[in-house]
C-alpha cells in the first residue's frame, strides 16, 4: 500500500507540469550538459576586469521506503523530511581566478567521509582553489575542487536525479592538489593531475595520486575518458600495502533540445603487497526528455558488479537500481522533483529494513524541493 502511495503521489506532481515555468528547456538542458566536467571555455585576458560571481544552492528532502539507501547523500530517517545542503559559491575567472565553495548540511558533510571532520572547519568547505592561466589553451587549478571522474556531482541542481548512484557513491568525490588543463583542439582537451589521499584535505597516506583525462566535445555528442591511480592504504605490521587504480567512461549525447542520454562506465581494481585482488564495477545508462516547459523526467538505470565483496561484504553480488525522476520547476529556480527508486540486489543482506531485517531489495520514494540562485 505505501509503495501504491508512493505512485499516487508521483502522478499528482506531475500532473502539476503545466505550472509557469520561468527558464525555457534550452536553458536547462543547456545547464545539465554544461555541468559535465572540464569543458574548456576562453577566458578573459585580464582577470582585473572580470566580475566576481556569487551563486548557490539549498535543498530539502521527504524519503520513504522499506530500508535506507546504500548510495550517498540521502541518510534521512523513514517517512520524515530531512536536510540536504545549502553553498554559497564565490568564483572569478580570467588569467588568475579562484573559486570558494562553502556548504553547510548533511549533504556537504556525507562528502567529507575521508577524514575526522569533528570540530574541524574543514567540513565547511566543499571547493577551495586558485587558478592560472598563462595564455588561452592552459590552465592551472590548485586546491581542493571537485573530481573530474564520472558522471554525477555533489550539488542538487546539476543532477536530474536526486538520489546518487553506486558509481558516484563509491567513486571520488573531490581531491586536493594540482592540475592542467589543456586545449589541444577545439574538440579534443586534455588534463592531468597530482593529488593527495582521495576525498581527504588533509593528507594522511603516504604518496601521491595521479589522475588523466582525454575529453572529446563535437556539437551534440561529449566524451570524457578518466584514469586515477595511487596508494590506497599504506603497509602496516598487520596489513599490506593497497593499491588502486580506476578508469572511467563517461559521455552525454543531446539528441534534440527536448531528449537526451548519458552513459557512464567504471572499473575499479585494488591489488595487495601479497598479490592479492579485488575489483567492482559498472555501467549506468541515463536518459532525460522535457515533456513541456514545465516538466523533465529522467530516467537512471544502473547495473554495479561486486563480485569480490569489497563493496558490501558479499562476494559474487550485483545490483540492478533503477530511479524515476520528475523535474518540475514551480517558479523562479525552484524545482520540485519527485523520484520512484527500486533497488535489486542478488545477495540477501544487501539492504536491511528499518526492523533490522535482511533484504534483497529496498523500495524509496523521495520528494525533494531544490533552489538554485
Amino acid at each position: 500500500m505505501r509503495l501504491l502511495y508512493s505512485a499516487l503521489c508521483l502522478v499528482l506532481f506531475v500532473s502539476l507540469a503545466n505550472v509557469t515555468f520561468a527558464q525555457d528547456s534550452e536553458v536547462l538542458n543547456e545547464a545539465l550538459v554544461s555541468r559535465f566536467k572540464q569543458r574548456w571555455s576562453k577566458l578573459p585576458k585580464d582577470s582585473v576586469s572580470a566580475p566576481l560571481t556569487i551563486r548557490g544552492a539549498v535543498d530539502a528532502y521527504y524519503m520513504s521506503g522499506n530500508a535506507p539507501l546504500r548510495t550517498s547523500f540521502t541518510p534521512g530517517s523513514n517517512n520524515a523530511f530531512s536536510l540536504g545542503m545549502a553553498n554559497v559559491i564565490f568564483t572569478k575567472e580570467g588569467k588568475v581566478g579562484f573559486c570558494a565553495d562553502i556548504a553547510f548540511g548533511p549533504r556537504a558533510e556525507g562528502a567529507n567521509i575521508g577524514f575526522d571532520v569533528n570540530g574541524n572547519t574543514l567540513t565547511l568547505i566543499k571547493q577551495l582553489y586558485v587558478t592560472y592561466s598563462p595564455f588561452e589553451a592552459l590552465k592551472f587549478t590548485m586546491g581542493n575542487f571537485s573530481t573530474f571522474y564520472g558522471y554525477e556531482v555533489i550539488d542538487a541542481p546539476l543532477n536530474v536525479n536526486y538520489s546518487t548512484s553506486y558509481l558516484f557513491s563509491n567513486g571520488p568525490f573531490f581531491h586536493t592538489g594540482i592540475k592542467a588543463n589543456v586545449a589541444l583542439s577545439d574538440k579534443f582537451g586534455a588534463m592531468i593531475g597530482v593529488f593527495g589521499d582521495t576525498d581527504t584535505k588533509i593528507e594522511k597516506t603516504k604518496g601521491k595520486h595521479v589522475g588523466a583525462q582525454l575529453s572529446y566535445i563535437n556539437g551534440k555528442l561529449s566524451t570524457y575518458f578518466n584514469y586515477l591511480g595511487g596508494r590506497f592504504a599504506e603497509k602496516t605490521e598487520t596489513s599490506p600495502e593497497i593499491m588502486s587504480n580506476q578508469v572511467d567512461l563517461t559521455a552525454t549525447f543531446q539528441a534534440t533540445e527536448k531528449f537526451g542520454l548519458g552513459l557512464n562506465i567504471a572499473q575499479r581494481f585494488l591489488t595487495d603487497g601479497d598479490g592479492n585482488d579485488a575489483t567492482w564495477g559498472g555501467a549506468a545508462l541515463y536518459a532525460k526528455y522535457a515533456f513541456s516547459d514545465s516538466f523533465l523526467f529522467g530516467l537512471r538505470a544502473e547495473s554495479i558488479s561486486d563480485k569480490d565483496g569489497f563493496l558490501y561484504g558479499e562476494k559474487d553480488n550485483s545490483i540492478l537500481a533503477l530511479t524515476f525522476s520528475g523535474n518540475i520547476t514551480i517558479a523562479g529556480n525552484l524545482k520540485l522533483i519527485p523520484e520512484l527508486r527500486f533497488d535489486n540486489a542478488k545477495a540477501k543482506g544487501t539492504f536491511t529494513s528499518y526492523d533490522s531485517e535482511a533484504l534483497k531489495a529496498s523500495q524509496v520514494f523521495l520528494l525533494a524541493a531544490v533552489y538554485n540562485f
